[in-house]
């Protein structure tokens, strides 16, 4: 599957990125990587669980959703880096919940 390009993310929500980017802004795009990727399947909220056993991606899901942002990101001139230790973090990942992910999405945009 192609990885979804700022066009696309940008039709799908409405939203233009801007060099910053607030939380709502962060969790419409979010939402929409991951909708994009289940193909529309399954509805996607804010505490949907992107690891463990009540997760709808696998870990091949979450890694295409994760180069999109990556993608997205460059895009936009700022790096996002979801392979960092504290990303691994269990307590504290970035992967806890569609919420967590944007929010760290959001926080390295203003980097």
């Amino acid at each position: 599957m192609p990885v979804l390009g700022f066009l696309k993310v940008q039709k799908l929500t409405g939203l233009t990125i801007e060099k910053t980017m607030n939380i709502d802004q962060a969790k419409k795009i979010v939402i929409s990587v991951i909708s994009k990727i289940l193909e529309g399947k399954s509805k996607i909220t804010e505490d949907m669980q992107l690891i463990g056993g009540e997760s709808l991606l696998d870990s091949m899901k979450l890694v295409e959703v994760c180069i999109a942002l990556e993608d997205l990101a460059d895009e936009q001139g700022f790096e996002f880096d979801w392979t960092s230790e504290a990303a691994m973090s269990k307590s504290h990942s970035m992967f806890r919940s569609v919420a967590a992910l944007a929010q760290e999405f959001a926080n390295q945009s203003e980097v």
